[in-house]
């Protein structure tokens, strides 16, 4: 009996001892899978985090140039705000591509205001009227020849201005620098555009720096399209980035711009000239009634009731024809 008590006894030790060593293995196996998963997930943080800043440096660059092209931008606006006042006299000279002085437009001014009014008195013996006649002359038909020229020169601009962008991206696809393909616009482009990359070229060999030239270059053409061009090469200059792939962007442009203007143009032609009769046929009238039966018509011009119907029908046609202008004007 004690011999059969002593060997279950040592049995049971023996199953105790083998399940303790089992759990005890089993424990440390797992608490070692737990501290290499530990060491894992570090790892992987680590990593995580180094892809992170990886991604995030390389990203960097982007977003400095991003912010440099959105500084360019908001400089270039609040020098255009700051800017936007009425041209002077000598502004308009330059825009009209006229080489003459302020003091000889105001000489040409005061020679048209003596003729005008010398012509009117003349005519009406009346010394108001040729007053206000030469007021309106001396002021007016200068101002209004210098926006003719100024409109016929900007014309003849555009008609040249993305053939001569084209010839930018060409020479700076094949490695010529910008300075070198704005020399030859220079040289071979016909005026105005050559004249006027002449002198951007000019004020550049005297030491002007490219914006503060082609800011002067805006100044004398003061066009949308120029001012793009503008726009394009300052922020390339500030920020860097593919010269030829912006200016070609910009040539294509300006030619769907002067494409919608023609389309317009045309689409705008048959109300024009609607207007164009419609403004034209009182003062037809009068001549033609004045031509043929003068005494009918005499009364507008030698009584006083006549007079002012006769100013109240010119204002009424004045509004008239600037309210159809203002109707027939379209921005593109």
């Amino acid at each position: 009996m004690d011999g059969n008590t002593t060997t279950m006894a040592v049995i049971l030790l023996a199953v105790f001892a083998a399940c303790a060593g089992f759990f005890a293995l089993s424990g440390a196996k797992s608490g070692s899978e737990r501290k290499a998963a530990k060491r894992v997930t570090a790892l992987a943080g680590r990593s995580a985090a180094g892809r992170g800043r990886g991604q995030a440096s390389a990203a960097d660059p982007a977003d400095k140039r991003r912010k440099q092209v959105a500084d360019s931008l908001k400089a270039i606006e609040r020098k255009a705000a700051q800017q936007k006042a009425r041209p002077t006299i000598k502004q308009r000279l330059e825009q009209a591509g006229l080489s003459a002085t302020v003091s000889s437009f105001w000489l040409a001014s005061l020679g048209v205001a003596v003729v005008v009014g010398l012509l009117t008195f003349l005519k009406v013996m009346n010394i108001w009227i040729a007053l206000g006649a030469a007021f309106a002359a001396g002021l007016g038909l200068p101002r209004w020849v210098l926006n003719f020229l100024k409109n016929r020169r900007q014309k003849k601009f555009l008609n040249e201005f993305a053939n001569s962008i084209d010839v930018i991206v060409r020479g700076v696809k094949s490695g010529l620098p910008l300075n070198d393909c704005l020399k030859m616009i220079g040289q071979e482009a016909p005026d105005p555009v050559g004249g006027e990359f002449r002198q951007i070229v000019e004020n550049q060999r005297v030491g002007l720096p490219l914006e503060d030239c082609l800011k002067r270059f805006v100044d004398r053409i003061p066009l949308a399209e120029v001012n793009f061009f503008y726009i394009v090469l300052s922020i390339q200059q500030k920020a860097g980035g593919n010269l030829s792939e912006a200016l070609g962007n910009l040539s294509a442009v300006l030619r769907d711009r002067k494409r919608l203007q023609g389309k317009i143009k045309a689409l705008s032609s048959e109300a024009k000239s609607s207007a164009a009769i419609i403004g034209a046929l009182p003062v037809v009238m009068m001549v033609l009634v004045y031509l043929t039966t003068p005494n009918y018509i005499s009364a507008l011009f030698t009584e006083r009731l006549g007079n002012i119907m006769l100013a109240g029908c010119v204002a009424w046609m004045t509004i008239g024809v600037l309210v159809m202008k203002k109707m027939i004007s379209f921005k593109y």
